[in-house]
């Protein structure tokens, strides 16, 4: 007989928040925002919980956060503390399983199906999980336990703040049923709407609908939520198996202005800036692109996406910037004011393909510099080499969107020759 399959999802309290008062602590008990200060455009990348009580939230625009709750206290955050202290995160629950899956910086699933005799009952292994993190790391988290990972992430947001929700095997339906819809991952405001629409608020409400209606209503996207009314993984990430390895298929940063900007030194080095981050994923991932990206969103919300294919795939930095900067000329309305601006990579290839000798000895040179740079930052911080022609447009890293460095994240390891 197979053992219960027994999944945890792990979800850092306030991470970014938590990780600002560990090097700062009179914070602890106050309103804290990370994410930028108060009088610009972005937003909330965390809220502490003194904060969130007077209706502070992740991706909330920041000047909502100021007007809801004035006396909080706006940083700009630390990512690279983040980074580390995800790292470490993720050492505590490989001590508990080898089948860890990085979701984001500060959340992750582990499957430990047929450990009970090794780490005792689910409820048992959570306990020491709480207690190994807090002491190797100073963080706590909520732990969500069930069959499945849908049902254990919606478990460790109810479990919250440093607390553990264990749903056992044939109560995912009941636990579910009386949730808002907008509880199950995957469901945005735009899907909540439309379901709201035909009477769907809770998501009982959705298990009660016939399948068929749902497929012929939302296409595949409707079996996908039936499936999750139901408390069984489906669609999106819940696909695949914890810890199976999947290259991403794109690569993209991008940027909001505080002030709407014309200034075309301000534009190119912010373009600059957020290619080498670009370039720094795709060699994380030992990837070369084959074509690139540009976003431009104007001051009146107008956007344009563009795509360029190149003649050989790189990982290279100035070969992407160049590709990029002609791209933005050639569709920017010289004069227009930006209000966001985006670089991104797709086409991804094993390697740069055939060069010819003279192209071949300047790859050769400028990935022996840019791979030295990334050991540089490896060591020391993203924000220690970076091109002179960027350093103007150094935009500030969020490490909630498309993140560098993180646990996991690299490429597949090599496949062992038996």
């Amino acid at each position: 007989m197979e053992p219960l399959r027994t999944i945890f999802h792990v979800d850092m309290d306030a991470f970014f928040v938590s990780v600002e008062e560990l090097f700062d602590p009179s914070l602890k008990g106050k309103a804290v925002v990370v994410g930028g200060q108060k009088d610009q455009r972005g937003v909330v990348s965390a809220a502490s919980y003194a904060a969130r009580k007077h209706g502070v939230h992740s991706a909330l625009p920041l000047r909502m956060a100021a007007q809801l709750c004035p006396h909080a206290i706006f940083l700009d955050g630390h990512p690279d503390w983040y980074r580390d202290y995800s790292h470490k995160v993720h050492a505590v629950l490989q001590e508990f399983s080898p089948l860890v899956e990085m979701a984001s910086v500060d959340e992750a699933y582990l499957d430990l199906t047929g450990t009970a005799r090794l780490l005792g009952v689910p409820l048992a292994a959570a306990h020491a999980l709480h207690q190994r993190m807090k002491l190797a790391t100073g963080l706590n988290c909520s732990i969500g336990i069930s069959a499945s990972r849908l049902v254990s992430k919606v478990a460790s947001d109810q479990a919250k703040p440093n607390g553990i929700l264990w749903i056992q095997a044939g109560l995912e339906s009941q636990f579910l049923a009386p949730l808002d819809v907008r509880r199950l991952p995957g469901v945005g405001k735009v899907m909540e709407q439309r379901l709201n629409e035909i009477g769907i608020q809770r998501v009982g409400d959705l298990a009660r609908l016939d399948e068929e209606f749902l497929r012929r209503r939302f296409g595949m996207w409707g079996l996908a939520l039936a499936g999750k009314a139901r408390g069984v993984d489906a669609g999106a990430w819940f696909d695949g198996e914890i810890g199976e390895h999947e290259d991403p298929k794109s690569i993209s940063h991008e940027h909001t202005f505080s002030q709407d900007t014309a200034d075309l030194d301000l534009l190119e080095t912010t373009l600059t800036h957020l290619t080498e981050k670009v370039a720094r994923r795709l060699r994380e991932h030992r990837f070369h692109a084959r074509t690139v990206h540009l976003k431009l969103r104007y001051k009146d919300f107008t956007t344009l996406t563009r795509a360029r294919t190149l003649e050989h795939a790189t990982q290279l930095d100035h070969d992407l910037i160049l590709a990029l900067r002609e791209l933005f000329h050639e569709n920017w309305k010289r004069g227009a004011h930006v209000r966001l601006l985006g670089a991104g990579v797709t086409g991804f290839e094993n390697g740069p393909g055939q060069l010819d000798l003279l192209n071949a000895e300047h790859h050769e040179r400028a990935q022996r510099a840019m791979d030295a740079a990334d050991r540089i930052r490896d060591r020391f911080g993203e924000k220690m080499v970076s091109l002179a022609s960027g350093l103007k447009g150094d935009t500030p890293e969020r490490v909630h969107e498309n993140p560098i460095g993180l646990p996991g994240k690299g490429p597949a390891p090599p496949v062992k020759k038996s």
